[in-house]
């Protein structure tokens, strides 16, 4: 998932952005997530997340809630973002 921090000025506002927003997905959602590129830019971002269950549609459930969880955080807006399910 490719995320646009706009309140982010340095590295370390968007370090302080992303490391929120990581602590409180893992807390509520119980999935593995950390970020993955672009960690010199500072306004941009890339985050991958993973839930692990032998059901589809709780798998399905899960990646939904994550995602509008981030997208109703309005430090943050989801530029682009990939599902995949194996």
């Amino acid at each position: 998932m490719k995320l646009m921090i706009y309140e982010s000025y340095s590295l370390k506002d968007k370090r302080h952005v992303i490391k929120s927003i990581i602590a409180k997905i893992q807390s509520r959602f119980n999935v593995s997530i950390a970020e993955l590129e672009l960690n010199d830019s500072w306004q941009t971002s890339v985050i991958g997340f993973a839930c692990v269950t032998n059901d589809t549609t709780h798998a399905n459930q899960v990646i939904t809630n994550v995602i509008k969880f981030i997208d109703g955080d309005g430090r943050v807006e989801i530029l682009e973002h990939n599902i995949e399910i194996l």
